[in-house]
């Protein structure tokens, strides 16, 4: 289930959506990760419900609807400051090559359509208002034709007559990395000139999130999680790589999220059995529970009112 909690406020969406978060993800330069059908194979139609004020509530196929003509399509697995800034910036973008033919469609992964609307609708203005957006009828796995990740937080795949044209999984999505790969892969296909980075996310946000991410530090959990999903590993084994992990996530709080949010990610998937031994998704469960648990304790002002 998408879970927007934390980003209901909107003094926090703001701040989020201006940081934008340029920090890379745990898989970049690491093995290439698949989501969604990829470059050459064919897109097949799928509806969505609407949640776009001009068609609320409707069934859409962005697919039909495109009829060929180059359509990008955006699936967040994971809302969060990373794939909210992203999806923001970048349908920003793409709006304005709706001129030159580019269709667009947003599509929402969630295992309660119900709860991903309600939940859209309290932070719809995080949100280009003019790309179309919708909720996947096909729950966390999204349309079952397309083979999407769980594991990444956003699949966007670029189509022209109805077959691929540009793939990216992201994991973490990174402003500075991806964005401008995503734009160029916009660009050669419609044409117009590469938009530079600061042309993307503009120059007051271009300062502030240089000014936040300096020098900070970037968390790269692959070489944790790996061993510990190893089908072959035995309890012994996995016992000594939750501990090295959980002593990471003690050192390192960007660590601790990040871990976290993949065992939330493993665990919501359905397919929690795919991930290692049993001692491994006991693991998994156990941290996707921590993440749950930190998430209901109210804020911490208002927990120090109480105390």
């Amino acid at each position: 289930m998408i879970n927007v909690k934390h980003y209901a406020r909107p003094t926090e969406l703001c701040k989020f959506l201006v940081v934008g978060l340029f920090c890379g993800g745990w898989l970049h330069a690491q093995e290439p990760v698949f989501s969604g059908p990829q470059t050459g194979e064919a897109i097949a139609p799928f509806e969505v419900r609407s949640l776009s004020a001009a068609d609320a509530g409707k069934q859409i196929d962005y697919v039909a609807n495109a009829d060929g003509k180059p359509l990008l399509l955006v699936f967040v697995h994971d809302l969060n400051r990373q794939s909210i800034a992203m999806v923001r910036n970048l349908t920003t973008y793409s709006a304005k090559r709706k001129q030159d033919g580019l269709q667009t469609g947003v599509v929402l992964l969630s295992d309660d359509a119900n709860d991903a609307e309600k939940n859209f609708q309290r932070m719809k203005h995080a949100f280009n208002t003019e790309t179309p957006t919708g909720v996947s009828l096909e729950g966390l796995e999204g349309p079952g034709r397309f083979g999407l990740n769980r594991l990444v937080m956003l699949t966007i795949v670029l189509s022209k007559e109805n077959k691929v044209v540009a793939n990216y999984a992201l994991v973490q999505p990174s402003l500075q990395v991806d964005l401008p790969k995503i734009a160029k892969s916009i660009v050669e296909l419609i044409g117009g000139p590469v938009p530079t980075l600061e042309e993307l996310v503009g120059k007051d946000t271009m300062r502030m999130v240089q000014g936040e991410t300096k020098g900070t530090p970037q968390p790269d959990v692959s070489g944790l999680v790996r061993p510990l999903i190893q089908k072959n590993a035995t309890d012994a084994q996995v016992d000594q790589l939750a501990e090295k992990i959980e002593q990471a996530m003690k050192d390192d709080q960007a660590v601790r999220r990040e871990i976290y949010r993949v065992a939330t990610a493993v665990t919501g998937g359905g397919k929690l059995s795919n991930y290692g031994t049993t001692k491994a998704q006991e693991y998994l469960t156990k941290w996707a529970k921590e993440k749950k648990e930190m998430d209901d304790l109210p804020p911490k002002k208002e927990r120090a009112s109480k105390e």
